[in-house]
């Protein structure tokens, strides 16, 4: 299981059945999976928007609380995390609603085929 410091303060399991996972509870009971892509992209979005960083990890954590059991996936279509009865969302679910972006810059290849 990774280590993911800011979900340090919460109870952390171990799920064998979805062992690139990280599974983690809340006192009150609600549960979230974080997938090691999600993560990946949650640290992108502290790394380009450091002074939102806080919010979004809010966010996240109202989301969890009100829908009780979240996978925050990297991707929703192919999740690495197989659970009945959890609510798949992405980090774009979390954060566009909050109006943080990170902008696509990249362009395309000049060269064609």
């Amino acid at each position: 299981m990774i280590e993911h410091e800011e979900f340090a303060h919460l109870i952390k399991k171990e799920d064998k059945n979805n062992p690139y996972s990280t599974l983690y509870f809340y006192e009150s009971g609600e549960s979230f999976y974080i997938e090691p892509v999600f993560y990946t992209q949650l640290k992108g979005f502290k790394y380009h928007h450091p002074k939102e960083f806080h919010r979004i990890l809010k966010e996240m954590e109202r989301l969890v609380k009100k829908n009780k059991k979240i996978v925050f996936t990297g991707n929703f279509e192919r999740p690495l995390t197989s659970v009945d009865n959890y609510l798949y969302l992405e980090i774009t679910d979390v954060t566009n609603p909050l109006c943080i972006f990170v902008e696509d810059k990249s362009r395309g290849s000049d060269y064609g085929d």
